[in-house]
């Protein structure tokens, strides 16, 4: 049977367990849907996530874009048959004891590693790296931060940048324009950042403007209010996405809502004025996770907000390279090293609840 051709629309929604079912195809198939976020749940066997993944792919073309949260520490998704990541405070530690080259080739190594093995089990993007300082304020950022200092963290950011796309997959910046500085977690509250603009700009937005600079080709931003600039969270503030992300920073990548079932957004009202919000705003894609339901709120009579660059974008995101060219990678010992020298770097305190960020269980 062939697969319809439907171009990808602006939402990204999610799947409940380790196979498609039969509402989940047909959800996916739905014209304003135009890729996948997978979480632990959806991880049983690197043979298991390569035959849902290659599932999720056929139902369409061009086909749907798969997605994960798999920064490292805390926050890895698929575990069990992939190299254990450290979290990107380590290698911040790196820079500190042994210095800028030493933590950049280490950078540049995680990256590869992190995106070749997800790219041969099929999936096309990793929601990472998060560019937030580590104020030493925010515990659901904490040890996810590479670093307090902005110059580090754009540093070892763009050498992370650099070995994603070795391993044929793009960087997404999170979360616009920081989240580390505040001590509430957008999972579960809306908080604050009373910093001004200029105070921002000394600090939290240069590793968005350098990795800009560097074709970072995606953006998220944070449910967090900044209210010496706007009144609205970021992610739903034309302020921040069009005027200073767009017009300020000259970002012309794919902005991305950060997941609209959070806490810091439920201000904007029920999921079908959030994501009208968002996308007023100058967001480019809405992801709503581990609620099918609102999933389907949404998509019923949905119109699609006018965006002329949706179907490039979405294109700029799939990963490069065949799923098969990277299996074959990973059998080399020059791969096999560079994972050794990956699980190194990690550490058993990176684990320590990490899955839960972001995650429903």
């Amino acid at each position: 049977m062939t697969a319809p051709t439907l171009p990808r629309g602006p939402v990204m929604a999610d799947v409940a367990g380790l196979v498609l079912t039969a509402e989940e195809r047909q959800r996916l198939c739905h014209p304003a849907v135009g890729g996948v976020i997978l979480f632990r749940r959806n991880y049983a066997s690197r043979e298991q996530i390569t035959a849902l993944v290659a599932q999720i792919k056929a139902l369409r073309q061009p086909e749907l874009v798969v997605a994960v949260d798999h920064e490292g520490g805390r926050v890895q998704r698929f575990i069990d048959g992939f190299t254990r990541l450290p979290a990107m405070r380590a290698l911040g530690e790196v820079w500190d004891a042994h210095g800028q080259a030493a933590a950049q080739a280490q950078a540049e190594q995680v990256g590869w590693v992190l995106a070749a093995e997800l790219r041969a089990c099929g999936v096309d993007l990793s929601f990472t790296p998060v560019l937030d300082l580590d104020w030493g304020c925010c515990a659901v950022i904490g040890n996810r931060s590479f670093h307090a200092d902005s110059h580090v963290v754009t540093d070892l950011a763009l050498a992370l940048q650099r070995g994603l796309q070795k391993g044929g997959m793009k960087a997404c910046g999170k979360h616009f324009p920081g989240h580390g500085f505040v001590a509430g977690d957008s999972h579960h509250t809306l908080p604050e950042d009373r910093r001004s603009l200029d105070e921002l700009w000394e600090d939290d937005l240069l590793p968005f403007e350098h990795l800009s600079e560097a074709g970072m080709a995606a953006v998220m931003p944070a449910h967090v209010v900044y209210p010496q600039v706007d009144s609205e969270p970021a992610g739903f503030s034309a302020v921040w996405l069009q005027q200073v992300l767009r017009e300020e920073l000259g970002f012309n990548g794919v902005i991305f809502s950060d997941d609209l079932t959070m806490e810091g957004a439920s201000m904007a009202g029920d999921i079908r004025a959030r994501a009208a919000r968002a996308f007023a705003a100058g967001c480019d894609i809405v992801l709503v996770c581990n609620k099918p339901a609102w999933v389907d709120a949404l998509l019923q009579d949905f119109a699609a907000p006018p965006n002329p660059q949706l179907a490039a974008r979405w294109q700029f995101m799939a990963g490069s390279g065949e799923p098969s060219e990277f299996a074959a990678l990973l059998q080399t010992p020059e791969f096999q090293a560079a994972q050794a020298q990956v699980a190194a770097l990690a550490s058993c305190v990176d684990v320590a609840g990490g899955v839960k960020v972001g995650e429903a269980f």
